[in-house]
């Protein structure tokens, strides 16, 4: 029974990671799509960067639609390709509509704090 339980969960595993690789391409498509509606980036992008971006979102969901059953590889195979595509146009939106690197909104990407950009904290032995 204990081996039975081995050897399902080893399944179970796999077939939770080609849904998570299903659901992230998924979302990933669904959230490129939204970009060019988005009230920050409307006037920043060009009607080439729109075209590349429907057409490819629409091959995307094509392929998911088609594809419902392919491995996790595939899946994540498919994102990577999507993102050499979104990728400079994102930037270039980003750059555009004065949203600084990191994450949408303006989030900061991580970097270490300067000086002066806020609260300082001093050792206490």
């Amino acid at each position: 029974m204990v081996n039975e339980a081995e050897k399902f969960k080893a399944e179970d595993d796999k077939v939770k990671e080609r849904i998570q690789a299903k659901n992230a391409f998924e979302s990933y498509i669904f959230s490129v799509k939204a970009i060019p509606d988005d009230p920050k980036f409307k006037e920043n992008i060009g009607d080439a960067d729109r075209k590349v971006i429907e057409e490819k979102c629409k091959f995307a969901v094509d392929w998911l639609d088609n594809n419902q059953s392919a491995e996790k590889e595939e899946f994540e195979y498919q994102q990577k390709e999507l993102e050499k595509v979104f990728n400079p146009i994102m930037t270039k939106l980003y750059q555009g509509a004065g949203v600084g690197p990191g994450m949408p909104g303006g989030m900061p990407s991580g970097g270490g704090a300067s000086a002066t950009s806020g609260p300082t904290i001093e050792e206490v032995d």
